[in-house]
């Protein structure tokens, strides 16, 4: 388990729109690790997890993208029944909520990755310990 930047990035709901920020980024080397998006009437917002993100925020951001950044944990978990609620339990319990999460894994993987935004990314951090690192 790691607590690494994210970047939240605003874009117009159309199409096209998210495949420019990706070849953008592509031209320029960065590569996206981890990705979801949500959408709305008029936007969308894409959560990235990328290689280099302080550069990938100036790229973005001189392109006119508006870019927030945040904190999420990256988790490793098994690939069987209960490992999000343990999680989820074991966060509550020390009053961590769970504002988000994306990832997944392969078909046939023994375990995946999951990215989690939360109220607080370092109690988190302590509280889950070893068991996730």
């Amino acid at each position: 388990m790691q607590v690494v930047k994210q970047l939240s990035i605003f874009l117009k709901n159309r199409p096209g729109t998210l495949a420019d920020v990706c070849q953008h980024l592509q031209d320029e080397g960065v590569n996206i690790i981890g990705f979801c998006v949500s959408d709305t009437v008029d936007h969308a917002v894409v959560r990235m997890v990328v290689d280099e993100p302080m550069r990938a925020i100036h790229l973005l951001g001189n392109a006119g993208v508006l870019v927030v950044e945040n904190e999420v944990l990256v988790i490793d978990l098994k690939n069987e029944p209960g490992q999000l609620a343990t999680l989820g339990r074991k966060l509550s319990a020390v009053g961590v909520n769970i504002d988000y999460a994306y990832g997944g894994l392969a078909r046939d993987a023994a375990s995946g990755v999951l990215y989690v935004r939360v109220s607080d990314a370092r109690k988190a951090y302590e509280v889950l310990g070893e068991e996730y690192r």
